[in-house]
């Protein structure tokens, strides 16, 4: 009877042996749009009448952050008043102009196109680069991977510009490093907004008591913000399942209010300021203002903040009825809540501190008042959800310390809580809020974070253009000249303002730079050690089926980090431990740059080494958006597809196999056999390589001969799921690798810094991997080790 086993000699990444690779898919198409239709909801033609409801639930959870900018924008552009009211003129030319190309025309419809399968932010395009080229860092994936229905990708002639671009990329690691902190830096500037955004949304909606009370302390103010940031942060646990349904008409209500003041203003105060429509005020106004006008444009800038909240909860709604909220709700009410506040500034250019409630007429006062406050919490809310959300992706993808992260939503596989964050946030939160008392530098912090993380933005929109869309590199250029023009125009403004509150962004992204690349770098070195010193199979075939201890009734689940190949610190064990369990499985698991992994499509079974050894690997693979834990529930799919896999091997019997191809299984609901008769059930047996997937042929001769009816094949097959389901009963253990990294001694200073002080001290602080795993304890063995790096 035929063996099967993988050989893996040390040093060496090439398969000396047959392996034999399982992969269940239930009737899984693998084409493109086949994967793209597994978002049914996006793709579908929608009634009328539901894309206006998505539009209508879309303006809470989307839109909560970039509304509530009109309740400090004037204060934030004329910090030092206004000296001549055509400079109102002039900025309201801006903020028209601003709205108009960077939300609108940039994000709305260019941005928001390049979504992951619906998935927005700086790491979901990433993840779609890395399926278009190998550039990712922690070289984990198997070509069975990109047989999954959810790693969707487009192909391109090798002498296109797409071609020229990938092999560009993937020439020098130093290139794919760069990348990588690209994309973490725009990381940690959305971190850096989730602590700003509340912090100057809640002030600046708090600031209207002490309107209507003059005599007020700006400390009553202050702490007020501070009471409603503690409640908003504290009640992050329940998740926003529960209260959800209330933000879409809060935000509705507060859009059509500040639309209609604007519109009262308008005709009450001056109906001229809509002469700002014109570019030529923009002109006129830098002319006079010269380099006042120009820092200005910091205070300016705050009118598009939000524009990246927008993009990174794109998740929750189809991309036409984000698109029709923006150009029919808020798009219109914006421009007439900015040209509102400016026609009141033309007669009370000294109200300008004060510009939204001071023009809000006093009748209605209290009610926008509110409105505003609850507004606020909502945008903040957003902001909070959407840093949750990038966090949970850079954990994925291995660039932030393990963290515990809840789901709260059993609806919305996208409703996450991490209490760590959420506390880390919180105390920042306060801490900006309470340091700088007043708007002004707040806002300044807050313009220095978005428009980095729009450079960012810009500058990943560029690889994507060329690698997924193919546009002709003319295109390309133009939109990334555009973009870059004008994010860099508001960029040099924001950088005259970085001693009067813009460090403090660049601070917070500096902590969390380091933090996640050092956890990155440090990740990277302990999988490269594993993969250089995996265990020869040679050396386990030596030790014949006992692997020369005592075979112990059980099942020993043994966690690694890799996806192929005996871990190190299997041998580690074996050489320090007299027993070893009678059945053991290596299970990986490991994230790939795909938003989730379909339940059916999740894991892959291998047999190493011949029948009578019982070793086995699991991988079991997860998208950036899925959520690990290890529960009774992961266990028994994990049993149900090695059971599957035994019963699979035993028919596969007898057929031939190559170095350089892998067999795998592959069940389906619903098949047909020859004569055209439907059958339920038909396993179809196939080796894959990189580019094509061809039967598998079975020897016509010898015994071994493929029959899923043999008895000896029954009997076989019988006999080892008897024996798996004994050891099963006799009870499970899971085994972890207690890790310690070092840097060597001849390593220079900055690699100790990193390894032995930073990584260490985060690897100290963070969840221990048997916590994320919810193993417990009375079923786990930790086996430490020393490696250097």
């Amino acid at each position: 009877m035929a063996s099967v086993m993988e050989i893996d000699e040390e040093n060496n990444n090439e398969n000396k042996g047959g392996m034999w690779d399982l992969e269940q898919k239930l009737d899984q198409p693998m084409d493109e749009e086949a994967g793209r239709l597994r978002n049914m909801y996006r793709e579908k033609k929608f009634s009328t009448l539901l894309l206006l409801r998505l539009a209508y639930q879309s303006l809470g959870v989307v839109y909560g952050d970039l509304g509530t900018s009109p309740l400090y924008v004037y204060n934030n552009t004329f910090p030092h008043g206004i000296e001549d009211t055509e400079d109102v003129i002039g900025a309201l030319s801006l903020i028209i102009y601003s709205l108009t190309l960077i939300p609108l025309l940039k994000y709305v419809f260019i941005v928001c196109r390049a979504n992951d399968n619906g998935q927005g932010g700086t790491f979901a395009l990433y993840s779609l680069l890395c399926r278009h080229a190998k550039i990712n860092t922690i070289p984990n994936q198997h070509r069975t991977d990109e047989e999954l229905t959810t790693y969707s990708r487009t192909t391109f002639h090798e002498h296109s510009f797409a071609a020229k671009t990938k092999r560009w990329l993937e020439a020098y690691p130093f290139r794919k490093n760069a990348l990588l902190i690209l994309v973490v830096v725009g990381t940690c500037m959305v971190i850096g907004d989730g602590i700003l955004t509340p912090a100057i949304s809640v002030l600046s909606a708090s600031g209207g008591i002490k309107v209507d009370h003059p005599k007020m302390s700006n400390d009553v103010v202050v702490v007020v913000a501070v009471i409603i940031l503690v409640g908003l942060f504290s009640l992050q646990h329940y998740g926003t399942d529960r209260v959800g349904w209330l933000f879409a008409p809060i935000v509705l209500l507060w859009f059509l209010l500040v639309g209609g003041i604007g519109i009262f203003n308008i005709w009450k105060y001056d109906s001229s300021v809509l002469r700002a429509f014109s570019p030529v005020y923009i002109y006129r106004y830098f002319r006079r203002g010269k380099r006042d006008g120009w820092t200005s444009l910091g205070g300016i800038m705050l009118s598009i903040t939000g524009t990246e909240a927008l993009f990174a909860d794109l998740a929750h709604f189809p991309l036409s009825a984000i698109r029709l909220a923006f150009t029919v709700i808020v798009f219109p009410c914006l421009l007439l809540a900015y040209s509102g506040q400016a026609a009141y500034l033309m007669q009370n250019k000294d109200h300008v501190v004060d510009a939204f409630y001071r023009s809000i007429p006093e009748s209605i006062y209290w009610p926008v008042f509110v409105i505003a406050t609850l507004a606020a919490i909502v945008a903040s809310q957003a902001t909070i959800s959407a840093t949750f959300s990038i966090i949970k992706q850079a954990l994925a993808l291995g660039c932030f310390p393990r963290v515990k992260v809840v789901h709260t939503s059993k609806k919305f596989l996208g409703q996450i809580y991490i209490p760590d964050i959420n506390w880390i946030l919180m105390v920042l939160c306060i801490a900006v809020t309470a340091g700088f008392q007043n708007q002004s530098q707040i806002g300044n912090a807050y313009g220095t974070a978005v428009v980095i993380v729009m450079l960012v933005t810009t500058l990943l929109m560029t690889l994507i253009m060329l690698l997924v869309w193919h546009c002709h590199w003319a295109v390309v250029l133009l939109f990334t000249v555009l973009s870059l023009v004008v994010e860099c125009t508001y960029f040099s403004a924001v950088l005259f303002k970085i001693d009067q509150g813009g460090w403090v962004p660049l601070v917070i992204a500096a902590a969390f730079l380091l933090i996640m690349y050092v956890w990155h770098y440090g990740t990277v070195k302990r999988y490269e050690f594993e993969m250089h010193s995996k265990v020869s199979m040679g050396w386990i075939l030596g030790l014949g089926p006992s692997l020369g201890l005592v075979r112990v009734p059980g099942i020993g689940l043994v966690y690694t980090e890799l996806a192929s190949g005996v871990p190190h610190i299997f041998s580690h064990f074996i050489t320090n431990l007299p027993a070893i369990h009678s059945v053991v499985v290596f299970v990986c698991v490991k994230y790939l740059p795909v938003y989730t992994v379909p339940e059916d499509e999740r894991f892959l079974v291998k047999r190493i080494g011949p029948k009578n050894f019982h070793m086995f690997r699991c991988v079991a693979r997860y998208g950036y958006k899925d959520l690990h834990k290890k529960d009774d529930d992961f266990e028994k799919k994990l049993f149900d597809n090695l059971f599957m896999f035994v019963r699979l091997d035993s028919m596969m019997d007898g057929c031939s196999d190559s170095d350089e191809y892998s067999l795998y299984g592959q069940q389906t609901q619903q098949s047909r056999d020859y004569n055209g008769n439907s059958s339920t059930t038909n396993i179809e047996l196939s080796y894959s390589s990189m580019d094509s997937i061809a039967p598998v042929r079975c020897h016509p001769q010898g015994n071994n001969t493929f029959t899923s009816s043999g008895h000896e094949s029954n009997h076989t097959e019988v006999d080892e799921l008897e024996f798996l389901n004994s050891c099963r009963d006799a009870g499970v253990v899971h085994i972890l690798g207690n890790t310690v990294v070092r840097a060597r001694r001849e390593s220079r200073f900055y690699k100790k810094l990193a390894i032995d002080y930073i990584y260490a001290f985060l690897r100290k602080i963070c969840r221990e991997n048997s916590v994320i795993f919810n193993v417990p304890h009375e079923s786990l063995l930790n086996v430490g080790q020393i490696f250097y790096v």
